[in-house]
């Protein structure tokens, strides 16, 4: 089977919707793969795998060696790097630098940056250079000191419409899709509906021409997690109890059992 490409991904705007979700390992990639047409390598790493209050200390060494490892473990989906923060900010020509990098550390198809118009001549540089970039507007957990918190954006007309001016510009300099996050719904649906390329949202609309979340909260393995989140597991209470269950057969030694030593042959 064949990668989903950027040109496939294109030519799904207002078709089927497209799923993604987060990847970080191999084992996770191999799980997801055949059920995702993108996989994300998100800076969420950052806070899932690493323990980090925000995505900020992420590091391009970090999204190197997660993203090399996803690759490594699928063959279908389409997979997407998160460009980290200050890799790409201060120039075209930086993020060039970067993303190149990222590609030929990871075998990734794309990446994937934050901000709006501040960042499409950027968008437009790299795009013409050959590498797709995945746009990401709305609330942009990168600028969580500027933002001052998590909380869903476009509350206010003026705030509305900027978001929308971004998402906008983004797609005209040549992004090849939009992760929508954390607004309020009527500015998803009109960007959806505004641009030609596809939108994936999180914290959106079910009108976006795709979805993403992360795959940690989504299975249930953190107490907190997102209004936007919908719990389809509990599977930190299902690790929880059968580490409850190793730990009691250890201490009683009945682990391990017959099945589980070696002995000599008669």
């Amino acid at each position: 089977m064949k990668r989903v490409t950027v040109p496939a991904v294109r030519q799904r705007k207002g078709k089927e919707p497209l799923v993604m979700l987060t990847a970080y390992t191999v084992r996770t990639a191999q799980i997801l793969d055949p059920h995702c047409d993108m996989l994300l390598v998100g800076d969420s790493l950052g806070q899932v795998i690493y323990g980090l209050p925000s995505t900020v200390p992420v590091t391009l060494d970090m999204m190197a060696a997660h993203g090399a490892a996803v690759v490594r473990g699928s063959y279908h989906a389409m997979v997407i790097v998160d460009m980290p923060f200050g890799s790409y900010e201060a120039s075209p020509e930086k993020a060039f630098e970067s993303a190149a990098w990222l590609l030929k550390q990871t075998g990734a198809a794309a990446v994937k940056l934050e901000g709006g118009a501040a960042m499409a001549s950027t968008i437009a540089f790299l795009s013409e250079r050959g590498i797709p970039v995945m746009a990401h507007v709305g609330l942009t957990p990168q600028a969580v000191n500027a933002l001052g918190g998590y909380g869903a954006r476009g509350r206010s007309e003026a705030e509305a419409r900027k978001i929308v001016g971004d998402a906008q510009a983004v797609a005209d300099a040549g992004a090849f899709s939009i992760v929508i996050e954390g607004v309020m719904e009527p500015i998803a649906v009109e960007i959806t509906q505004s641009v030609a390329v596809p939108t994936i949202g999180i914290g959106a609309s079910a009108i976006c021409d795709g979805q993403v979340l992360v795959t940690e909260d989504m299975l249930g393995m953190f107490d907190r997690v997102p209004k936007f989140v919908k719990r389809y597991g509990d599977m930190a209470g299902y690790i929880g109890e059968r580490a409850a269950s190793y730990a009691d057969e250890v201490r009683q030694r009945t682990f391990p059992g017959a099945d589980q030593i070696y002995v000599p042959k008669s």
